[in-house]
C-alpha cells in the first residue's frame, strides 16, 4: 500500500517574539519531514519578515503586536478586555480559511480561545502547546500574573486555579459560545480548560522548567522549541567583545521596563568593573553615555551572543531564560509581574544558576551581580546548560508526523 501524504498544519499564535519563535521552529522541522505548514501571527514588520527567511505562509490575525505593547501606560482592564474580545472575533473570521486543507491545528497561548472550536467544526485534530508549565493548571504552582482580572486573597493552589477558571470564564465564555452556536456547536462550560484540552503540550526544557505530574491532566514535555541560529555577529558587536573582558548584557526584549531598572541595571554592573552590553529591545532602551565600557544593540543572534558574555540580565521571557541556560551562563532575572516571568525567575534561582529579583533595589541589584559573577555560580550554570536538551522541535515534529495524541 502506499505510503500515506503528509499531514498539513495550521500553527497559530498571538504574542511577541518568544511566542512566535518557537512555532517557526517547529514548522521548519514540520516541512523537513515533507508536511505542508502556514502560521497565523500578528501581522508586525518582523514577523512577516521573519516566516519569510524559511518561506513559511503567513496569515495575520489580530493587531499588530508592537501596537498593543507600545503604549507609554499598560492598558486598562477595561481596553484588555475589548483586545481580548476582538482577538476572539478575529479568530472565527480568520482561522476557517486558513485552516482550509489542514489536517492539524496547532495553537500556542491561552489567547488562541476560538481555535478549538474552528478545530472541531472543520474536523481537525487540535493541539494546545504552552511554553511554561505555571501556565498549566496544578497544585504544585499557583496559576500566573493575568493583567487586568482580579486577583484572589487566597493562598492555595488549588483555589486560586479555581478563581483563574472563573475568571477565564468571565471574559471569554459568552463570546466564545456566541460563536460556537452560530457553528451548531454545543456551549463550552470551562472555557480555560476547553483550550487548553486534555491533552497539552509543553514546550520547555523538562530540567529547566519540568512538568509537575497532575492528576487529571497528561501533558506531553517535548523540550524547548529552538532552531540553531547560524547569522554572525555584527562587526562593531565583535569588536566590542574582542576589546575587554566579557560584558554583563542586560536587555528585557519585548518588554517595556520602568526606565530606572535599566540605569539602576548598569549603574550595579558598572559597580564591579563589568563592561555592559545593553539590549534596545522594544522599549528602544537609551542607556548610551558616551562611556567605552558600554555598547548597544539592537536584535542579534543570541545563541552566538550569550556565550561570550560574563552574565545576562533579562526580564524572564521564556526564550531569552532557556537561551541563556543552554550557553551555561548566569542570568539576573529582573522579572515583570506578568505571564510567565515570575516562573522563569524562579526556576533560574532555585538551580542555583542565578538571582531572581522582584521590584530590585539599588542595593539588591549590586548583590546579585555579585552572586552571579561568583565562581561557583558560574560553575553551576554551566552545569545547567550541559544537562538541557536541544532538539525538543525535532521530538515535537515527529510525534506530529506520527499522530498528534502520540505519548513522547
Amino acid at each position: 500500500m502506499p505510503e500515506p501524504a503528509p499531514a498539513a498544519y495550521l500553527l497559530s499564535t498571538y504574542g511577541t517574539r518568544g511566542d512566535v519563535e518557537p512555532l517557526v521552529a517547529l514548522a521548519v522541522r514540520l516541512r523537513a519531514l515533507g508536511a505542508g505548514v502556514r502560521m497565523c501571527v500578528p501581522p508586525d514588520e518582523e514577523f512577516a519578515h521573519r516566516l519569510a527567511g524559511p518561506g513559511i505562509p503567513l496569515v495575520p490575525l489580530g493587531p499588530p503586536m508592537r501596537e498593543l505593547m507600545g503604549g507609554t501606560a499598560p492598558l486598562s482592564a477595561a481596553e484588555l478586555s475589548r483586545y481580548r474580545t476582538e482577538l476572539v472575533d478575529a479568530q472565527f473570521a480568520v482561522l476557517p480559511e486558513a485552516a482550509e486543507g489542514c489536517d492539524v491545528l496547532v495553537v500556542a497561548g491561552l489567547a488562541q480561545v476560538g481555535a478549538r472550536s474552528v478545530a472541531e467544526a472543520a474536523g481537525l485534530h487540535y493541539v494546545y502547546v504552552t511554553y511554561a508549565a505555571v501556565n498549566l493548571p496544578s497544585p504544585h504552582h499557583a496559576p500566573p500574573p493575568r493583567p487586568g482580572w482580579p486577583e484572589s486573597a487566597a493562598t492555595d493552589n488549588r483555589t486560586l486555579w479555581e478563581s483563574d477558571a472563573r475568571n477565564v470564564n468571565a471574559q471569554f465564555a459568552e463570546t466564545l459560545n456566541g460563536h460556537r452556536a452560530a457553528l451548531g456547536l454545543p456551549p463550552v462550560h470551562d472555557v480555560r480548560d476547553h483550550v487548553y484540552s486534555d491533552r497539552p503540550w509543553l514546550a520547555a526544557d523538562p530540567v529547566l522548567g519540568p512538568w509537575p505530574r497532575t492528576p487529571g491532566l497528561d501533558v506531553v514535555q517535548t523540550g524547548a522549541w529552538t532552531l540553531p541560529d547560524e547569522r554572525p555577529l555584527p562587526a562593531e558587536l565583535v569588536a566590542f567583545l574582542a576589546a575587554g573582558a566579557p560584558p554583563v548584557y542586560v536587555g528585557f526584549g519585548s518588554a517595556r521596563p520602568s526606565p530606572d531598572i535599566g540605569h539602576r541595571a548598569v549603574e550595579a554592573i558598572r559597580a564591579h568593573g563589568q563592561r555592559v552590553l545593553v539590549s534596545r529591545g522594544w522599549a528602544d532602551l537609551d542607556l548610551a553615555d558616551g562611556r567605552d565600557d558600554l555598547f548597544a544593540i539592537g536584535e542579534v543572534n543570541q545563541q552566538r551572543l550569550f556565550p561570550r558574555v560574563a552574565a545576562v540580565v533579562h526580564h524572564g521571557g521564556a526564550g531569552t531564560t532557556q537561551t541563556a541556560a543552554r550557553a551555561g551562563v548566569p542570568q539576573v532575572v529582573i522579572p515583570l509581574p506578568v505571564s510567565d516571568n515570575p516562573y522563569w525567575a524562579g526556576r533560574v534561582a532555585a538551580a542555583g544558576a542565578g538571582a531572581a529579583l522582584h521590584g530590585p533595589t539599588t542595593e539588591a541589584l549590586r548583590g546579585a551581580v555579585e552572586t552571579v559573577l561568583a565562581p561557583e555560580t558560574r560553575a553551576r550554570a554551566k552545569a545547567l546548560g550541559a544537562r538541557m536538551r536541544t532538539d525538543g522541535a525535532d521530538l515535537a515534529a515527529e510525534q506530529l508526523a506520527q499522530s498528534p495524541y502520540f505519548s513522547v
